[in-house]
């Protein structure tokens, strides 16, 4: 037997293809399948199944579509109560694999009411076990992401949920989908893989007391959720189309289409050199897709700006993978019509720019990174919060706003939405906070 992981870093998650005397099992598949059917075909494996953990809110789910392609058996919760063709799969009530593998499913509600793992036996034994959002590597999934007033139940029976994996052998191999990266983890999750004896030692979830203490600890300080994941759950359920082709045209200027929103996916160097006047600007890296599916209306028309040498196809594939299938091309020669500019500065220079008597310093980093160190003095506004809830009406257009967040990639996203709203951001780039203001907290 042997398992490949196919890891997704923006979106911190894991897919994996079992694959046992010929045959093949797909676990928790994102939309791009093509890289999953590839690594079947090269080890000469028939696809038996796909199997589908919970019904996902992070990204798009390409379980159907694998299935059809390949004419594998769809398994998906028995309580998922999906819209389209597929095997129900019971609490306990075995799937025959053939050649002696066994898929067992088991009931582990927390993450999501339906949640199901699935425990791989071999002539009978016990190996693996496909945990998704369940018990994850020294963490758990988080309970709130279907609404806070569900949340405390949810979390309840997460308990349960991961005494009952932790049940299984020692020696079972933990393969959860949910890792570092992911939003859908209750904390930092770390490494991707474990086994169930290293988590029963270490995980700090297993060694709280009861479920009401373990409810209390996970709705704690909850993590922001990602606009996008609303409507990740019902495309999850209702079926998604297949993968859209990733080439677009290439466009001029004149060739935006009206209501467009306009992505400036360059470098931040590029981007404060010079963008167009209402573009976002984030810059493409792994999770750009996360980012801008966080902070752009859902599936409205995006053009993209790119430098020729970028991979503009990695873009199109991460917008895919949660479901937005609405670029209408790229755009490469910008001439004079970049003329929004900002100032990018390194720590030192920044720093010297904070003691000044009059900054006034933007903190745009997550809550719990603004608790872990705090930037004192500063206006704290979390990234996405920009959108939402709008500029901090103390900050003042007049004057340089010093955007800081902890390696300068969200500060220049930031960066353009002020300069939207007529602000002179100057940017934090490179690693770091500014000592001059940084305190750790108690």
């Amino acid at each position: 037997m042997e398992i490949i992981s196919f890891r997704t870093p923006g979106l911190g998650d894991q897919t994996y293809l079992l694959t046992h005397e010929g045959q093949g099992v797909l676990v928790d598949p994102q939309r791009d399948i093509d890289r999953f059917l590839a690594a079947a075909a090269e080890r000469d494996v028939q696809l038996r199944f796909v199997l589908e953990t919970h019904l996902h809110n992070d990204y798009v789910s390409g379980g159907e579509q694998a299935a059809l392609r390949t004419g594998a058996e769809l398994v998906l919760p028995a309580a998922a109560a999906a819209a389209y063709p597929h095997t129900p799969a019971f609490h306990l009530e075995d799937i025959k694999g053939g050649r002696g593998l066994t898929l067992r499913p088991i009931h582990t509600p927390g993450h999501t009411p339906e949640h199901t793992s699935y425990l791989v036996l071999v002539d009978g034994e016990p190996v693996a076990v496909f945990s998704g959002g369940s018990l994850l590597v020294a963490s758990a999934g988080r309970p709130d992401l279907l609404g806070r007033p569900r949340a405390h139940t949810l979390a309840k029976l997460q308990y349960g949920s991961l005494h009952r994996l932790a049940g299984l052998p020692r020696d079972v191999e933990l393969l959860p989908t949910h890792g570092d990266g992911s939003f859908c983890t209750s904390s930092g999750a770390g490494r991707y893989t474990s086994a169930i004896g290293a988590e029963v030692d270490t995980n700090p979830l297993l060694a709280v007391a009861d479920a009401e203490a373990f409810a209390q600890r996970l709705m704690a300080e909850p993590m922001p959720i990602p606009a996008f994941y609303q409507h990740m759950g019902p495309a999850n359920t209702l079926g998604v189309p297949p993968m859209p082709t990733v080439t677009v045209a290439e466009l001029t200027l004149d060739d935006v289409p009206d209501g467009a929103h306009v992505v400036d996916i360059r470098p931040r160097a590029d981007l404060a050199e010079g963008h167009l006047p209402g573009a976002v600007g984030i810059e493409l890296g792994t999770d750009f897709g996360s980012w801008a599916g966080w902070l752009l209306p859902y599936q409205e028309p995006i053009v993209l700006v790119a430098q020729h040498d970028q991979d503009v196809t990695e873009a199109v594939t991460q917008l895919a993978q949660i479901g937005v299938d609405s670029v209408r091309g790229v755009v490469y020669e910008l001439g004079d019509a970049a003329s929004m500019t900002f100032e990018l500065l390194d720590l030192p220079a920044f720093t010297d720019c904070v003691r000044a008597d009059d900054a006034q310093v933007l903190d745009v980093r997550m809550p719990s990174e603004q608790a872990a160190v705090s930037l004192d003095g500063a206006v704290r506004r979390f990234l996405p919060d920009l959108i939402t809830e709008g500029i901090p009406a103390e900050l003042d257009r007049t004057r340089p706003v010093l955007v800081a967040c902890g390696s300068g990639r969200r500060a220049a996203i930031a960066a353009t939405l002020l300069l939207r709203e007529g602000y002179q951001p100057v940017v934090l780039t490179g690693a770091g906070v500014p000592d001059v203001v940084a305190a750790q907290s108690a």
